[in-house]
């Protein structure tokens, strides 16, 4: 660990992380607007005509209610994408900072910052063990915040429960899933924005983590080389 680790030498985070709660926060209203709809959806039924999507490449004009939704999912994939580029600057930001304070390379090479999310099976566990690896540089000996935990817990309910399903299909077969099942999208969707709101306190711990140890090594640095001169002095 370095304790004398000149503050000029830390990345600032303060705006990034400004960004980052501001794009969460946005993240987590769209996905509870995407809730509402796939609620209204279920209660309104199938309609008379049936399914948006009829097969053979046949698809019937949508409904009021279902080009509502268009727009609401048109306009959450818009800020989901606003959000993971946000968080990845923070975090990106973070993990020099964190490499400056412990003198350390970090676990994971910085590819992994942006591959770790989209790889199969290592996006299981690496974008949570960057965070990790960030929180111990950043706060050495102290216990992992748990709200790291529960954002990656809930961001992989998500995933499991219907998200990555979500984007791999059309809109229209959404659609179709919030008319015939809307259990399975309704709770992605609460895990989502739990996820969201999980995330805005790990940002908020790291960077408040940061920011001490930043705090810290500026009353070090000078009151080490006043002690110096003094000692000149005296000798």
């Amino acid at each position: 660990m370095n304790d004398r680790i000149a503050p000029s030498s830390l990345r600032p985070v303060r705006t990034a992380a400004r960004c980052a709660v501001a794009a969460l926060v946005l993240a987590g209203a769209a996905w509870g607007a995407r809730a509402l709809w796939h609620v209204r959806l279920a209660a309104a039924g199938v309609p008379a005509s049936g399914l948006p999507d009829q097969g053979d490449g046949r698809h019937r004009p949508p409904t009021a209610l279902e080009d509502a939704y268009h727009v609401v999912s048109a306009l959450g994939d818009m800020v989901t994408v606003l959000c993971a580029i946000t968080f990845l600057i923070w975090l990106s930001r973070v993990r020099d900072n964190a490499r400056a304070l412990s003198g350390q390379p970090p676990r994971y090479a910085w590819p992994w910052v942006y591959a770790g999310w989209i790889v199969p099976i290592a996006n299981l566990w690496v974008p949570r063990g960057i965070v990790a690896d960030i929180h111990r540089a950043s706060a050495p000996g102290e216990r992992l915040p748990r709200s790291v935990n529960w954002w990656w817990g809930l961001w992989l309910a998500g995933m499991l429960s219907g998200v990555g399903l979500m984007y791999t299909n059309s809109t229209d077969q959404v659609i179709a899933r919030a008319y015939e099942n809307v259990q399975l999208l309704l709770v992605a969707d609460a895990a989502v924005v739990g996820a969201a709101v999980a995330a805005i306190f790990v940002v908020r711990s790291l960077t408040e983590a940061q920011q001490q140890r930043g705090n810290d090594a500026a009353l070090v640095v000078p009151s080490s080389g006043v002690q110096g001169a003094a000692g000149g002095r005296l000798g």
